[in-house]
């Protein structure tokens, strides 16, 4: 798929491909290109659109350098297509001195979002560099949400793992609450991801190379603060994968005191029906020697003597706190 726009008024307006030309647009997305869309957008930009097998090297000199005036910079993006479903891929942006071409495989909500808010809003939009600012600062906006939101997931979560009205013996309850923070893990490992390449991508784009133009004063502080931004967000993913950890060892925690519990229970049953069953094994012996074989009295007692061996084990066990 394949979108344009161009700046109008310091607002993004979508390009009518039907009727408008590739080369006024200041920002084309290139979606899961098809060849002629790639072919289009080449012959406008003049350069050459990188392959998905391409963006997918993960050495830092296959994911950031420069030919001719076009600096090539790809980073992980995450998509959230649901609650329960993320996604993460890279997308390539390929900035030059009137406008930036970005390039991916999966859809990114964070794009859209930018569209959709600079259509709208006043913003700095004379070159390809203020673009892809203001696309970075969109996807880490959109990362900063995810985190949040997963910050009060993670606390809903802790106070269910140690609510003290928690039903016991719920073994089902314990494999959602497992299963909640494997998702919680695995988001968090894919927003610490992304956030990663990005801080590359900031820092090369700040000192390790120069743009297509040099960088002015105002898109240098942009970059600073993003750059902090960014590493403010490292930290809080940081901060919420130990906090991760610590559910997962609290919940198997859970799970093994209630294994525990359970076992302590039939050790219990086990314990205190053992003297009424050496009582009734004694009694069960048919010797003619046996006084009490003939007494009349014989089975009352022995039937007295038999709940007397259990209660005092059950006696000795609520005295010492074990039940």
């Amino acid at each position: 798929m394949l979108k344009a726009y161009r700046s109008r008024g310091n607002r993004l307006e979508a390009v009518d491909l039907a009727t408008g030309h590739l080369g006024d647009a200041l920002w084309i997305d290139l979606e899961a290109p098809s060849r002629a869309e790639e072919d289009a957008v080449e012959a406008a930009s003049g350069i050459g659109i990188p392959t998905r097998e391409d963006m997918q090297e993960i050495e830092v000199s296959s994911r950031f350098y420069r030919e001719g005036d076009a600096l090539f910079l790809t980073a992980q993006i995450l998509e959230t297509q649901s609650e329960r479903e993320t996604e993460i891929g890279p997308a390539t942006f390929v900035l030059l001195p009137d406008r930036l071409v970005s390039v991916h495989y999966h859809q990114p909500g964070s794009f859209k979002h930018f569209a959709d808010w600079s259509a709208r809003h006043d913003l700095p939009l004379a070159s390809g560099m203020d673009a892809l600012l203001g696309l970075l600062e969109s996807v880490v906006d959109r990362l900063a949400d995810i985190l949040e939101g997963e910050a009060r997931k993670l606390d809903t979560l802790s106070k269910a793992i140690f609510a003290a009205h928690r039903p016991s013996g719920k073994g089902e309850t314990l494999g959602v609450v497992l299963q909640r923070i494997g998702r919680a893990e695995d988001l968090n490992a894919k927003a610490s991801e992304s956030l990663t390449t990005l801080h590359r991508l900031v820092g090369y784009l700040t000192l390790g190379a120069e743009g297509p133009q040099e960088l002015g004063e105002a898109e240098l502080k942009r970059t600073r603060t993003l750059s902090q931004d960014i590493q403010s967000l490292r930290e809080v993913a940081g901060t919420q994968g130990a906090k991760i950890i610590f559910l997962l060892d609290a919940t198997l925690g859970v799970i093994n005191i209630r294994q525990s519990d359970i076992i302590k229970i039939f050790s219990v049953v086990a314990f205190v029906f053992l003297p009424p069953t050496l009582t009734a094994s004694i009694y069960g012996m048919n010797f003619d020697a046996m006084p009490e074989l003939h007494w009349r009295w014989g089975y009352p007692m022995a039937l007295g003597l038999m709940a007397l061996s259990a209660f005092v084990p059950w006696l000795l066990f609520r005295w010492k706190k074990w039940l």
